[in-house]
């Protein structure tokens, strides 16, 4: 799965779905619209290190969640854009409002409402678990599951095809090494 003449040079946007891509699949609804997700810690970084490499990060999902807004607000993607079934709807609104091109995207999915952007962007990506059919339209598929550490195996794949896995590692390092001097 490893592609050398993938476009990793030029990617610029890293855009997940969240039900089955960022979380497990799992809906959990309680009384008064509660709504809870599990996220994994690992994916949380795998986002911060696609940051720190310069990547702007966005989000793509079907269901509108004050638990994906609060974990997108502590990761820092504000690239967000829920409520979305037409996915294609939703991933042409913000191209057109953050001005990127399906050249520059990395995409991660998981079902069919997925396949129209896993068709056009320059990196189509799905979870092990995925749908069989979204998999066909994609370029690498993840040995870890969703919500299980994907994102981040997504992140460290892209980063170490790209060549800077070690220089994106060693800034954050240093960043944190500044921050407990001062």
């Amino acid at each position: 799965m490893n592609e050398p003449l993938l476009p990793f040079k030029q990617v610029q946007a890293f855009i997940m779905d969240v039900d089955g891509v960022l979380t497990g699949g799992g809906i959990y609804l309680g009384s008064q619209e509660l709504e809870l997700k599990r996220f994994h810690v690992h994916d949380g970084m795998g986002i911060t290190l696609l940051r720190t490499a310069g990547l702007r990060v966005g989000i793509l999902t079907g269901r509108t969640s004050e638990a994906v807004t609060l974990r997108s607000k502590e990761l820092g993607i504000d690239m967000v854009y829920q409520g979305s079934h037409n996915k294609l709807k939703g991933y042409t609104y913000l191209k057109e409002r953050y001005a990127f091109e399906d050249s520059e995207v990395m995409y991660v999915g998981d079902d069919i409402q997925d396949i129209p952007i896993l068709k056009r962007v320059a990196i189509p990506v799905c979870v092990t678990d995925a749908d069989e059919e979204a998999k066909r339209h994609a370029v690498y598929i993840t040995r870890k599951r969703a919500g299980n550490g994907a994102i981040r195996e997504v992140a460290n794949w892209f980063l170490k095809n790209r060549g800077d896995y070690a220089h994106v590692i060693e800034k954050m390092l240093n960043q944190w090494e500044k921050e407990v001097a001062s």
